[in-house]
């Protein structure tokens, strides 16, 4: 597997927190599949599937640091602990560690997305959080309407919903 000791890093890193290990996970898995069918570049493939792995790596931090961890803080705690976690992994381009860095440091922004790396994201994530979450029909299809861009995405949602449209 080839992102196995990233994956075991973040395990040990959310030691004793099984729901944020089981979500990562997922949206890893998600981010890899969307990814496929869309048909990305290796190197943008391999930076998606890291950042999906360490996507909520500021969470612990957060809540250390300030008590709590809404989505800003988590883009702001993530990137410094994801880039040492990588550093201690080893063999990555900087140029990869920092768009990873900055991919986290995003996880949560909408506007302004650059890539499909960052739009795949954003979709795995939410795709994990809105059954996680039992988000209602309808916040699910307006978000589906307002940020989904990939047809692989789209498809995805309408299916895990049982949505014909």
């Amino acid at each position: 597997m080839e992102h196995a000791e990233i994956l075991h890093k973040m395990i040990l890193f959310d030691e004793g927190d099984a729901r944020r290990i089981q979500h990562f996970l997922k949206v890893y898995q998600y981010a890899s599949l969307i990814g496929s069918l869309e048909g990305l570049p290796r190197d943008q493939q391999l930076i998606l599937e890291i950042a999906a792995i360490l996507h909520d790596i500021g969470i612990h931090p957060a809540e250390k640091k300030y008590g709590f961890s809404n989505g800003k803080l988590q883009e702001q705690e993530g990137p410094e602990h994801a880039r040492e976690l990588l550093e201690q992994v080893g063999g990555y381009a900087p140029d990869l560690i920092d768009r990873v860095c900055f991919l986290i440091a995003h996880h949560h922004t909408y506007e302004g997305v650059d890539g499909l790396d960052w739009q795949i994201l954003l979709e795995a994530d939410y795709l994990v959080n809105s059954y996680e979450k039992n988000m209602p029909e309808e916040a699910i299809k307006k978000f589906r309407s307002a940020i989904f861009k990939t047809k692989s995405g789209i498809a995805l949602l309408n299916n895990q919903y049982g949505y014909k449209e």
